[in-house]
């Protein structure tokens, strides 16, 4: 299931939805950023918006994770975080040569080892776009492609639609992955805007996991059972079985 276009009805600029459709992005969104802190850029200036996009990961290989990552898991996981980050520079310098300030969020980069996070979380930018919400494993599950993804963000100064925000969790009772976690890092508590990552995750319990267990996949940075298991993505992959449209 492919849905190149953007949460919002709002329009976007033309070259903007262009350049989406162009390089297949199927799912995007504007996010309203102005009361957060975002990286700065050059001069020490923040952002006030970001565009947040998804890319789904190959829904046969994320099916077959549900007992831990595998070779196939860790290169596609490698693959298409190489893609959001080209998308994201192309995107940065489309908007710069437009004539606004735009900087490019790595896809997956621990710049502060003692927290274990990056600069800035993807997921933020994401349900504010109104992409999607954040399942108990602490990740964004999308309507479209489930949790099955990996997010792109890039910071801009550049005015466009934004949202509307997701502000609530649409996973109910259900409790798989909090259950098929083997580090047992995830509480089980179900996310709202403010919430904490800590409230829903230990990271340094899942870190250690990875790391003692399927270190051969990138160092300990792969393990995917949690997201493979979410009905959400397991719906996908039925319906692209048969739509017949596995990549």
């Amino acid at each position: 299931m492919v849905c190149y276009g953007t949460t919002s009805s709002a329009t976007f600029p033309a070259w903007l939805t262009e350049w989406m459709r162009m390089y297949k992005v199927p799912l995007w969104g504007g996010a309203d950023l102005e009361n957060l802190p975002t990286p700065e850029d050059l001069a020490g200036q923040r952002f006030p918006f970001a565009l947040s996009f998804a890319i789904p990961m190959n829904p046969e290989v994320m099916a077959n994770i549900q007992n831990g990552p595998n070779q196939a898991y860790a290169d596609e996981y490698a693959n298409v975080n190489d893609r959001i980050n080209e998308l994201s520079e192309a995107l940065a310098g489309e908007i710069k040569g437009k004539g606004f300030r735009a900087k490019p969020l790595a896809a997956s980069n621990r710049t502060d080892t003692v927290d274990i996070k990056g600069e800035f979380p993807h997921k933020t930018a994401a349900t504010r776009a109104g992409l999607g919400w954040v399942g108990r494993h602490c990740q964004l599950i999308t309507r479209a492609f489930g949790s099955w993804i990996r997010l792109g963000t890039v910071f801009t100064d550049m005015e466009f639609p934004c949202g509307p925000p997701v502000e609530r969790n649409f996973c109910g009772r259900c409790i798989r992955c909090v259950e098929a976690c083997p580090a047992k890092a995830l509480t089980g508590n179900a996310w709202h805007p403010g919430l904490s990552r800590e409230e829903i995750l230990d990271v340094r319990a899942c870190d250690q996991w990875k790391k003692e267990h399927f270190y051969q996949y990138h160092h300990g940075h792969n393990c995917g059972i949690c997201s493979a298991v979410c009905p959400y993505g397991l719906k996908v992959l039925k319906r692209q079985q048969v739509k017949g449209v596995l990549r």
